[in-house]
């Protein structure tokens, strides 16, 4: 069970009221569905659940898990070919599309330490008695996909997580990294963006090792005796630039099938120009140990028995890698039920099944829980039942290293994609504990309906009571816990990551992703350790959130592919939209007010005053001032898409009971969302077209929203940012515009 240490009576009290006063029952009516046909749905849902088979889950993941299968290995065309046969025989007509991608595996992996400090890394993991499958061979030794080759030999400086804000800090204390090797931490962000920040600061390599302080011994028991990464665990992981565009880097826009034209790889723009390798905390301490220089700020330091200091020192690292660049083949499962009434209209669910290794929790807990869904629908249809609309289930090959099954299958179909899909339902790895649920936010009503029916295992409540309760203890402020309890059920915005990002982000498809977690610390995370074992004994022992992921994904994608009238809520969208708006001018507001301060500290010499007069230090450069920005552009398209929104859900409600044809209301409803994609993309990555949703520059998988004004302002770039709010206006003018068509055909 999760621990709290937040809150006491009160808390407790907040979240008991909001325990009974969103006590669920079961419903008489589902959204989308006319009073005389939610009794059929619920139904269907009922018979759907009694196929959903814990056990069979298990055995799904001791199966897809039981031998590595990275995209390209013997084992990754077995488990494509192995999760065919299985749709097949539950009904779904099914083929495997294959893409030729590029997809690099190491040749060369060396780092040592020389001078007057010495020491070879070991750069491996060793098997284990207790974990059955850790000692097999054909694994991926431990890499970053999509380093560069290289052979470097420098002085090696600590950069704590390897963020902008850390070099910030470096210049301060006098340490520039150009022609260095640097060292950073896993996490606070996406991996890929360490090596990123370090070649644009100079450096000439980047090491990425997992400080105990994090997943480690000091947070607890480690593998094989508890969940935490052991001292010899490393997380292997893209850095492909995913932040400019996910799939294959030689066919950026276009499916990289055989005949594509492709780029030189050269010319590649979201690939790094170092070498870059992830290490174990047993190899890093050797090397952290060696450095000298400044002492690292507090909150610099990990877990390490060592004093921690940023570098250079006396001793020099050599880092040296090679890799096999060859296309191989990315195997993508895709399975269909014919819609009986619409089958122009798809229904899309998806999870990958790539692995950096056997991935149990990583994706094929996800995968099971898919499987076990298809079953189920199979099931469904020798009852005679069948779907009004397609029924699109996918397996995606080629995650891991940059979303590249999705992101080809996506290119490849986009045109058709954009008249036919409905909705994309992603999940990938699962876990015990909490619903995580995020997407299109007009999806948020239909998602609350879902989960006030899905029981949480645990609890024996409706998994939206325990997330709910949950976000009130967690609540930072009393004010927080009060708010939270008038809110109704919403969905995070979707950054990257995962195979949604395609969907949405460059066709404009309306998407979710889910899972459950947050109980397991995921110490295993891309390692040898991601094994059948592990997940049994730490993760979802009983396999019962297996269950919980294909219910819940299951009722997502039954209730659209059966629904009346589609289930979109404009108005919450309106709402998250404004409050992105908010956000923005108080960021402005702020950034100018702290600016002012900042200035003033700076020409007072208050810095230079206060830095200890034996260090090197030098204080922060004077600022320009910021302007004003002129945000009445998006105001104005958010009040036409108040006006629209208010009216069209009441007149949705009406006619869902209405006996008029509701398909071209329907195809209008679905395809709303490409109203939001911006004609030539977002400032320096144009792949990227959502004008909501996009993951940062300098966040990885971290969503930024309203992305293109956001980050100008971040980035102090006034004229652009000015420009991009003139450009989201048109895009929620366009929406909105939209809106008022679907209202006037159902009015």
């Amino acid at each position: 069970m999760k621990k709290h240490f937040v809150g006491g009576a009160l808390v407790l009290a907040f979240a008991a009221q909001a325990l009974q006063a969103q006590v669920t029952t079961p419903p008489k009516t589902v959204l989308g569905f006319s009073d005389k046909n939610s009794s059929g749905q619920l139904q269907t849902e009922a018979l759907f659940d009694k196929q959903l088979d814990a056990a069979n889950i298990g055995a799904s993941i001791k199966t897809f898990s039981a031998y590595p299968h990275h995209i390209g290995s013997a084992g990754g065309k077995q488990v494509a070919d192995a999760v065919a046969a299985r749709l097949k025989e539950y009904g779904f007509d099914t083929k495997i599309e294959t893409f030729w991608v590029l997809f690099p595996v190491p040749k060369t992996r060396e780092l040592e330490m020389t001078g007057t400090a010495k020491y070879k890394a070991l750069l491996k993991e060793p098997a284990l008695k207790e974990d059955a499958t850790s000692g097999q061979s054909e694994q991926l030794p431990t890499y970053n996909a999509w380093s560069a080759d290289g052979d470097v030999t420098a002085p090696l400086v600590f950069v704590n997580y390897g963020l902008p804000a850390d070099y910030e800090e470096l210049e301060r204390m006098g340490i520039d990294v150009k022609g260095k090797i640097v060292i950073a931490k896993y996490g606070r962000s996406w991996r890929g963006i360490k090596p990123k920040v370090a070649q644009e600061h100079g450096a000439i390599g980047c090491i990425i090792y997992s400080d105990p302080k994090d997943d480690g011994y000091f947070a607890g028991d480690v593998y094989p005796k508890g969940a935490f990464k052991n001292e010899y665990g490393v997380q292997r992981g893209s850095v492909m630039d995913m932040v400019i565009y996910p799939g294959d880097p030689l066919t950026p826009n276009v499916g990289a099938t055989p005949e594509a034209q492709r780029l030189d790889r050269a010319n590649a723009t979201n690939l790094l120009k170092i070498p870059v390798l992830p290490i174990s905390y047993h190899d890093a301490r050797p090397l952290l140990e060696a450095l000298e220089g400044p002492v690292a700020p507090e909150n610099w330091r990990g877990a390490l028995p060592i004093t921690y200091h940023v570098g250079p020192g006396t001793a020099s690292v050599h880092l040296k890698l090679a890799f096999d660049w060859q296309l191989r083949p990315c195997y993508d499962v895709i399975g269909t039920v014919q819609g009986a009434a619409y089958p122009d209209e798809w229904v899309i669910r998806g999870n990958h099944h790539d692995a950096w290794v056997n991935g149990a929790g990583d994706p094929i807990s996800g995968l099971a829980a898919m499987l076990e869904e298809a079953k189920a629908i199979g099931a469904l249809l020798k009852t005679g039942w069948k779907p009004k609309r397609t029924l699109v289930y996918c397996a995606w090959d080629g995650e891991e290293p940059g979303l590249l099954g999705s992101t080809e299958w996506v290119e490849t179909h986009a045109e058709e994609l954009k008249q036919k899909a409905v909705v994309y339902i992603n999940s990938d790895g699962n876990g015990r504990g909490f619903l995580g649920a995020g997407g299109s936010h007009a999806l948020e009503p239909y998602m609350e309906e879902i989960a006030k029916t899905v029981i949480d295992p645990q609890t024996n409540v409706s998994v939206f009571e325990r997330k709910r309760a949950d976000e009130l203890v967690n609540a930072s402020s009393v004010n927080a816990k009060k708010e939270l309890l008038k809110k109704p059920f919403t969905l995070s915005a979707l950054g990257s990551g995962s195979d949604f990002s395609s969907f949405l982000q460059h066709v404009g498809v309306p998407a979710l992703n889910l899972e459950y977690g947050g109980e397991d610390p995921g110490g295993e995370y891309h390692s040898i350790y991601d094994s059948y074992d592990d997940y049994r004994r730490f993760k979802d022992p009983t396999f019962a959130y297996g269950v919980a992921l294909a219910q819940t994904a299951g009722r997502a994608a039954l209730r659209m592919a059966d629904a009346d009238l589609l289930p979109f809520n404009f108005k919450n969208l309106y709402s998250t939209i404004n409050g992105y708006v908010t956000e923005l001018m108080t960021q402005v507001d702020q950034l100018r007010e702290s600016t002012t301060v900042e200035n003033q500290l700076i020409r007072s010499k208050a810095y230079k005053l206060a830095a200890d007069p034996l260090d090197t230090y030098n204080p922060p450069k004077v600022q320009d001032e910021v302007p004003y920005l002129d945000f009445s552009p998006l105001q104005n398209a958010l009040r036409d898409l108040e006006r629209v929104t208010r009216g069209l859900s009441d007149s949705l409600n009406k006619t869902v009971n209405s006996n008029v044809d509701h398909g071209p209301v329907n195809k209008l409803l679905y395809r709303s969302e490409q109203e939001l994609l911006l004609q030539k993309g977002l400032p320096y990555r144009d792949w990227y077209r959502h004008s909501l949703y996009a993951p940062g520059l300098y966040t990885g998988y971290g969503v930024k929203t309203m992305p293109g004004i956001r980050e100008a302002i971040e980035q102090r770039k006034w004229e652009q940012a000015q420009q991009q709010i003139m450009m989201d206006a048109k895009a929620i003018r366009q929406l909105a515009d939209h809106l008022y068509l679907i209202a006037k055909v159902t009015s």
